[in-house]
């Protein structure tokens, strides 16, 4: 699939088959999101690949009622939650960079999109989960001190097939010159 392709063709998907991912595939997924880019190349993201059902089970209740990602979790057989090293992005020989602070956030949005790019090639599905309690994840799965966790995704076969959403106009999103 080319790579405009898996842009507009990926969706988030919230239902799943319960088809296993084979080892090769997760790998190839897992290998997209290490080729990201990063400042100062530092890398600051840690991924920890969740199989067993109990646990994912777990990591769904960390969501709150009427988030609909929920059961993606419990139905999908690989759940990734993401997390950060805080203090390396975003800053130079110990200082900040920049005036944008720590840069962790943008450092592993642009992992994950390799991820859920990736995945979307290899017909796999993905949502982006940011509505859950971060502290009773990292409580469970041992993320120490230091290390948010920013995101969950389900990984898996898609049992559904959304529509598209609507897209603004590049003439709505994009400047020339000056804002």
């Amino acid at each position: 699939m080319e790579v405009q392709e898996a842009i507009k063709s990926r969706r988030s998907i919230r239902r799943y088959k319960a088809t296993p991912i084979d080892d090769k595939t997760l790998n190839i997924v897992l290998e997209a999101a290490r080729w990201a880019p990063s400042w100062a190349n530092t890398q600051c993201w840690r991924f920890i690949v969740v199989k067993d059902a109990n646990t994912r089970s777990e990591l769904a209740d960390t969501l709150p009622e009427g988030n609909k990602a929920a059961e993606g979790i419990r139905q999908a057989p690989v759940t990734i939650v993401a997390c950060a090293e805080r203090g390396k992005s975003g800053y130079l020989y110990g200082e900040l960079g920049s005036d944008k602070g720590d840069w962790y956030m943008f450092d592993l949005a642009l992992a994950m999109q390799n991820l859920a790019l990736t995945a979307q090639s290899l017909g796999l599905g993905t949502v982006y989960i940011g509505w859950f309690d971060a502290k009773k994840v990292a409580r469970l799965l041992g993320v120490p001190q230091g290390s948010p966790v920013v995101t969950l995704t389900p990984l898996g076969y898609p049992d559904e097939q959304p529509d598209p959403t609507p897209r603004k106009e590049l003439s709505e999103i994009v400047s020339y010159e000056r804002y």
